[in-house]
This record gives C-alpha cells, structure tokens and sequence, in this order.
C-alpha cells in the first residue's frame, strides 16, 4: 500500500529561472526505509517539504501537480494537520528547539494540539529517542548529539505515520551517529513507521536502509532496492554521491582484471570478506605503529587547564580537566571525540574566547589571558563551524578584506584579489556569502580565515553538512593552505578527512587526552574505538577483517595490495 503518492510535481521557486522538481512522479510504500540521495541542487530537501505542506502552504512558488499522503492532497489539508502525519527533522535541528527544558520541549507539539496527556506523550517519546533519563535536564545541557535525539522526540511525540530526516548525522560523532539510526530502525520495524532520510553515508544506507531514490536534474530517476541502488557505482558517482568504499574498491578492481568480470559487487564489511578473501595470499608479520614525531618548536601549549561552563542548576560541568598539551610549528592535527568531549572549547581557548579556570593556555610564548582577542588575531585565526557566522558584510569581497582594512594592512586590495582567486572566488566576489552554497561557503570562510596570513589556523568541523564530493572539494582546499599557514588543527568527525590530510591525531574524551599519535595508533587501538566510538572508514576495517598487514586508509592503499601480488606474477583467478 502506497502511503505518498507524488503525481507529476512541477515547483518553481519565486524568481528562478527554471524549476527545481520537474515533473516528478514518485510512490512510496507504508513501511519503507527510504533513502533520498543526489547532488546538491538536484532537489531533496524541496522534494521533502512538499510532503509535509511547507510548500505550498508556507514557501511560496509555482506548483503544479499533486502530492497525497495517506490519500489526502496536501494542497488541501492545513499545515497543522500533516504535521500529525509527517513529521520533519530538519539539517539545522537545533531550530526546532524552543522550551528551556526537555520534557517540555518533547511535549510542546502535543500541547500545542492540546493533546490532554501531551506530557505522557513526549516522556514515551523521550523514551523511545534515548533520552529517558534527561526529562528534567535544561536544553543548553545537552550535547549536540542528544539535541539531535530531542528533535527527533519532538517529532515522534506527535506519532506520525512518516518520518522525516534531512542529513541526520552531519555534525554527530561515530558513536551518536549509529544510535539515530538505530532508533530509526526500531520507529520503523517495531513502530512501523515509514522513514525517509536525505543522506550521503552511503555505509549507513547499505545498513540500515531497504530502498534508495535517485533525483537528478528536478526528477525521480529511479528507486531501488539499497543493495542494487549501491551497486549502480558509476551512475552514482555521476551524480556525487559515493557508493560505499568496498563497492567501489571492487568495481574499479573488476575494471583492472584484478576480480573477475562476474563479480557481485560486495555494499559492506561483511559481503567483502567473502568476495576479497579467496584472492589473498600469505601475510606477513603485522609491523608496529609508526610513532608520530614533532616536526618544530612548541608554538602553543596547554598546562593543566580547568574549564567549567556556567550551570543553572547542579554543579557546573567540567568541560576540560587538568588538559595539558603541546601544538608544534608545521603540525596538521586532527581533534576527534564524541559530541561534548572538549574540542570547540579547546580551540576557544587558544583564540582567547574561553579563558581557564585553573591553568594557563600560551600562543607564541604569550598567555592568550593576559593578550587581546585583537594582537592574537594576529597570529591564530578560528573558522567557525557554522560558516554563515564568518559573514558580516554584504559581499564576500568585503567579508575577505573586511580585516586587513581595518588594520590599515598596505595592498589589502591586491591580498584579496588573490585570495579571491586561490579559492575560486572571483566570480562570486560581489555575492552575499551567506547566500552561496555549502561548499563555496566554506571556501569563502577559508578565505576569510587566512586573510591575516595567520601563523595557526583552528578549523571547526570544516565538512560538516556537506556531501562527499564538496568534502572532497575542501579537502583540495586544505592541501592548497600549505605555505600559506604554518599550523592547522582541524575539530572533526569526518574520519576520511582524518585519514587523506591528518599527521597527528588527539583524541579526546571527557575532557582528557586518551590517544594522541599516528593514523595507525589511533585506529589500531581498541581501547579508544570502544571508549570514543571511532568508526575508521570502511576501507580500514576491510582491511583489518581481511588480516592484510599494511594498514588500508584509502581505497588506493586496498588496491595496492592486490597489485603489489598481481605485480610479482601471482595472477588472481
């Protein structure tokens, strides 16, 4: 049984040249666990919003066609009423927040539909999202990740038949990341809830999901089911989105001769193991892991630093805790750790936003307590995770000079050209950037960061909601930063970033250093995975499952391997 039936959906926003649906025909069945993917503009967050009445009935445009949900034409029902019937947990979450405390805030839907046992209703809600034990907790107490799980609540208090989810786990650690999708399998399996979510980790797809939707150009290309969508590895790559890494190690082998032409294409660890393994050959010993050397002086430095945010309530909590830590000339250090583990409030306090409580933090030999925010500009820049909060002029071109004017910096003009120019900017110099798109957002907040040509530069979370290939665009950005800024310690969660472009990794939990050294250490250390929930890209854990010696952090390294045996006449059948 259908429970969405789009018929022929034609919708044009005010002003656009040509429409972003175009004629979009799609049927959805009650129960389904749909994934939506496709480039950025393709239409997934436009098609979302037509299922649950925003538009037409709030964002305004020309629509032609019609969209039923459980048989009623969302042309003709209010806005209030599908809410009942979709509900939507939208890629800017925190939004959607608005009570000071959490049961209120689960409840506040059904209150608002004078629901009489609405406190009931978000308790059972809370419940169902993991948040039982947090009903009296204030929303500012809350991590990122449990925010994420309270708007979900708010949405599921409601209990509608659909379930909405745009990019659930763009700005979640590992471990955050697989709970929201395991409480959406259990809303669908044992709730029998009909979830949709706009994704990109195709990983998470081939586990959890039973179809995938393909738009591209304003149309449903096709839907099928996950396993044969995923393996559709050239079709999607098309359309930037990237099957998941053993799918596409195993296509490109095929390609080479290295798997025979018959080969079922494996979508995880699992289907790998029995399509990689009969083509091994002996290993040798497993080596040790690479130690990490420092490659300069001490530029800053952490010793024994306290931090505590203020509390309404209850001892406030101890972000940081007696943290020391040294930062070295010329490092590229990656910061990972759960949701709330410290890593903001580390960067925070080398830009002199945060100051200790006990301890002291030195940029440069100098005690960013006792320096201005302004003289450390001078030296540390921080790109905020948010990039919209780098902007406050009303053209990038004035954003990226807005700086160096007013320190009355000589050719300030002639720095931005470049600067324009080194990030792909020029043409949009005269755009305001906070209408711009995810990945030229973050070029531009690059731009912006290094304007000062600082000697460090803090990134927090810089692939944070974007798709794969505008990571990947950003990942070419930050190899261009060499010779531009001496130091750079990016705050993340993207894991294959860790792995293309980090030298150092820390680790952190709880406000303490667990793990700090190589790729190889970090990963292969099973206390840190457990305790943190790093979740190392696929690619890795093929290759770990498989038992090849050399540690496996790119498709390329997995491929090696199986070139290295071809090369030395041992020709796999």
């Amino acid at each position: 049984m259908n429970i969405i039936e789009i018929r022929n959906v034609t919708f044009t926003y005010p002003g656009a040249k040509e429409p972003v649906l175009k004629g979009m025909n799609v049927e959805i069945e009650e129960g389904d666990f749909l994934a939506i993917v496709g480039n950025n503009g393709c239409g997934k967050s436009t098609f979302c919003k037509t299922l649950n009445g925003l538009i037409p009935h709030f964002i305004t445009g020309d629509m032609e066609g019609q969209v039923l949900v459980e048989g009623k034409d969302t042309k003709e029902e209010t806005i209030g009423t599908l809410a009942k019937k979709v509900g939507y947990v939208y890629q800017d979450f925190e939004n959607q927040i608005v009570c000071p405390t959490v049961l209120e805030d689960a409840s506040y839907a059904c209150l608002n539909y004078a629901v009489e046992d609405y406190r009931e209703k978000g308790r059972e809600a809370l419940v169902t999202c993991g948040l039982g034990q947090k009903t009296g907790d204030y929303i500012w107490q809350l991590s990122g990740g449990q925010k994420h799980l309270l708007a979900l609540a708010g949405a599921v208090a409601l209990s509608p038949d659909v379930l909405i989810l745009d990019e659930p786990i763009a700005q979640l650690d590992p471990a955050h990341a697989k709970k929201i999708y395991d409480i959406l399998k259990e809303l669908n399996e044992t709730y029998h809830k009909t979830i949709l979510v706009i994704e990109h980790h195709t990983e998470y797809i081939a586990q959890y999901c039973k179809h995938v939707l393909l738009l591209k150009d304003g149309k449903a290309k096709w839907k099928l089911p996950a396993k044969e969508a995923l393996r559709h590895v050239e079709e999607l790559q098309q359309s930037d989105i990237f099957p998941p890494q053993v799918t596409i190690a195993a296509s490109r082998m095929v390609k080479e001769g290295l798997l025979p032409e018959d080969t079922c294409l494996p979508v995880n660890v699992e289907e790998g193991q029995q399509i990689f393994r009969p083509f091994l050959k002996k290993q040798e010993g497993n080596r040790g892991p690479v130690e990490y050397q420092a490659p300069g002086e001490r530029v800053a430095d952490f010793r024994n630093v306290t931090v505590r945010y203020r509390a309404v309530k209850g001892e406030p909590p101890k972000i940081l805790d007696n943290f020391s830590l040294d930062i070295h000339k010329g490092e590229k250090i990656a910061l990972i750790g759960s949701n709330g583990a410290g890593k903001s409030t580390m960067l925070k306090l080398l830009m002199g936003l945060v100051h200790p409580e006990q301890g002291d933090v030195e940029v440069k030999g100098s005690r960013t307590a006792a320096v201005s925010r302004e003289e450390l500009g001078r030296t540390i820049s921080l790109v905020y995770q948010n990039p919209e909060e780098m902007f406050i002029r009303d053209s990038i071109r004035k954003d990226i000079e807005y700086a160096m004017k007013v320190r009355k910096i000589p050719d300030y003009e002639k720095r931005t050209d470049e600067l324009l120019d080194m990030f792909r900017l020029t043409e949009l110099q005269d755009r305001d950037g906070r209408l711009l798109s995810g990945g030229q957002m973050r070029r531009a907040s690059l731009a912006i960061g290094i304007a000062l040509k600082p000697e460090i530069l803090l990134l927090d979370e810089p692939t944070a909601n974007l798709d794969i290939a505008t990571r990947r665009e950003i990942l070419k950005t930050l190899q261009m930063l060499k010779g531009v800024t001496d130091t750079v310690i990016i705050a993340t969660h993207d894991m294959q970033l860790v792995c293309d472009w980090a030298e150092r990794i820390i680790v952190l939990s709880s406000g303490y250093v667990i793990a700090d050294g190589t790729r190889e250490k970090v990963f292969s250390d099973l206390y840190v995975k457990g305790q943190v929930g790093i979740r190392p890209p696929e690619i890795f854990r093929m290759g770990q499952e498989l038992g090849i010696s050399t540690p496996c952090f790119t498709i390329e390294d997995f491929m090696d391997y199986f070139r290295e045996e071809e090369s030395r006449g041992e020709k796999y059948a």
